[in-house]
């Protein structure tokens, strides 16, 4: 497996610009299975969920292809198999997000139980119960989901849990279901509204995306588009870390900072200067020491799940005492082993993190455990004396966009070490 070694004690500087967004992206192209036409999606992340995700439509029939723009045109109107085989879905949870889109237009599914990162329960019966409520039939056989509905008919569902993807995918099912669909307790995520937008630039009629209800007008067919995806907050938001934790000054171009608000306003609490402009977010952090700060994770627009792991480093090297509580995932505090295995001082007891802040971190070979994990590692890595090597970087692969090169381009010692 590649590795990263990590060359610390060099403060970030300069800008950079903000790649599309891993979690915009992924129910985009679910969504492309809905159109017969063709749908060219912009600005697309080059990640490796984004290629199985490819893969996994290629599998089934889409016609995908890459302009010289890297622009991606994905036509689906021929699909000859409506299975999503577990050597696909194994590494992907987003993988889903095709059973709602499948059953919609043509009635019937089978997608392997989808795999991913290993942070917690993210049940899928959320979205079966959910898609049961729109006529569907459905079963577990065999490790796989089977499904199948002459016609999907809307209804009023409220959700027994926040579910992001099961939002996205009742969305996308409810638009060529048959009458009026209103979902309930909904994820208000950004991403929700961004796949609403390109829904509904297909011919949908998709009210409420972003609220705590959204209401659905099914339609006959949807037609193709052209759609640019927007940017990552989240990976806007580990490089505004990254900066924190080297005592940086940097700029990221290409996002908008009210979908980072509760990150920004953690930021300042911790002592960095923010200067938010329409499209860009510059942090200047001159303290020696970040300020504690305490952290509660929820859905949006609360402080979002995927930034906690890297708001455990600036914590770690703060100058007091700091609890970070997680309340959206039960596992999600792994990378806590492996930051103490660099002179971290942090404590764990069930979703609570009690975190000492010390003066230095030191270089030391640790192994990445999920997406989010991996990217905390590597900040550890940035700001610690010596060198730090960071094992199993598949992970960090699947949702940042060549993060070694864009954190070198603004002063970082990292190499990409072959397996």
């Amino acid at each position: 497996m590649e590795k990263l070694l990590i060359k610390g004690g060099k403060s970030l500087s300069g800008k950079i610009s903000c790649s599309g967004a891993k979690n915009a992206a992924l129910p985009m192209i679910a969504a492309t299975i809905l159109s017969d036409e063709k749908v060219i999606l912009k600005n697309l992340p080059y990640l490796q969920d984004i290629t199985t995700m490819f893969e996994l439509l290629g599998s089934m029939g889409s016609e995908i292809l890459l302009d010289e723009n890297m622009d991606f045109t994905i036509c689906s109107s021929n699909l000859q198999d409506i299975e999503a085989r577990y050597e696909l879905v194994k590494t992907m949870r987003a993988s889903i997000l095709v059973l709602g889109p499948l059953l919609a237009k043509y009635g019937k599914a089978r997608i392997a139980l989808p795999g991913g990162c290993a942070i917690g329960s993210r049940p899928v019966n959320f979205h079966l119960d959910a898609l049961k409520q729109l006529g569907a039939t459905i079963s577990l056989r065999n490790g796989y989901i089977e499904a199948s509905a002459e016609k999907l008919k809307g209804t009023n569902i409220k959700f027994d849990g926040i579910t992001v993807t099961g939002t996205e995918n009742l969305m996308m099912a409810a638009s060529l279901a048959t009458g009026t669909t209103i979902l309930t307790n909904v994820a208000k995520e950004p991403e929700i509204a961004d796949l609403a937008d390109m829904l509904n630039s297909m011919g949908s009629d998709i009210q409420g995306a972003g609220t705590d209800k959204i209401i659905i007008n099914g339609v006959d067919k949807l037609t193709g588009t052209t759609f640019d995806i927007p940017a990552d907050r989240i990976e806007a938001g580990t490089y505004l870390a990254a900066a924190a934790v080297t005592k940086g000054n940097i700029t990221i171009e290409g996002i908008n900072p009210n979908r980072l608000m509760r990150v920004i306003e953690k930021l300042q609490n911790s002592g960095a200067n923010i200067d938010c402009q329409e499209n860009s977010i510059s942090i200047n952090m001159s303290l020696e020491s970040p300020h504690p700060v305490d952290i509660t994770t929820a859905p949006f627009p609360e402080f979002p799940t995927d930034m906690q792991a890297q708001f455990s480093v600036i914590n770690a090297i703060s100058s007091g005492t700091s609890n970070i509580y997680e309340t959206v995932f039960e596992n999600r505090f792994m990378h806590i082993l492996e930051l103490n295995r660099m002179g971290c001082d942090i404590e764990v007891k069930g979703n609570h993190a009690k975190i000492n802040g010390v003066k230095s971190l030191y270089g030391a070979q640790v192994m990445a455990t999920d997406l989010r994990a991996s990217a905390s590692l590597i900040l550890a890595g940035l700001c610690a004396n010596g060198e730090t090597v960071v094992d199993r970087i598949y992970h960090i692969d699947r949702g940042y966009e060549r993060i070694e090169e864009k954190l070198n381009y603004l002063g970082a010692d990292i190499i990409r070490l072959p397996s």
